[in-house]
């Protein structure tokens, strides 16, 4: 004991980089518990679509939608998102997973169709980097 509080004391800075760092863990872990929406791998994104129809927002933008984008899935901006829409709409009960590059933009989506009262909201972790990291195929073209 004494020689870890030796070691502290004479790297006072590492010392307070760790503590940081385990308290930035440990807020992002409860807050990923408590944020509304799951994160989905592609194997089971793949589960939800053919078990329960899952509708399957892409929210990058046009190009690269065109370029490739999972089979099935429609196309919006983030901007374009409103859970009052027809697409949307009759999907308050049903699964509702978005798909973005890497799965960072498609949370804050998520956090909005939460806040709107739909129950199975999902992202893709990884986006659909993580789709064509796991070898399924893409759909070219318009949706």
């Amino acid at each position: 004991m004494d020689r870890l509080t030796s070691f502290a004391q004479d790297n006072l800075f590492l010392v307070l980089i760790f503590a940081g760092l385990t308290v930035a863990l440990v807020v992002t872990e409860v807050r990923r518990l408590f944020r509304g929406f799951k994160g989905v791998s592609p194997v089971q994104l793949t589960e939800l679509i053919n078990r329960e129809n899952a509708l399957v927002l892409d929210l990058r933008g046009q190009a690269e939608f065109e370029k490739g984008h999972i089979l099935g899935s429609k196309h919006l901006l983030p901007s374009q998102v409103d859970p009052e829409s027809r697409l949307l709409a009759k999907s308050r009960e049903a699964p509702v997973v978005l798909v973005c590059n890497m799965g960072v933009t498609a949370g804050g989506v998520a956090e909005k169709l939460v806040k709107a009262g739909f129950k199975r909201v999902a992202v893709l972790e990884g986006g659909i980097n993580a789709w064509t990291g796991a070898g399924l195929p893409l759909a070219k073209g318009r949706a």
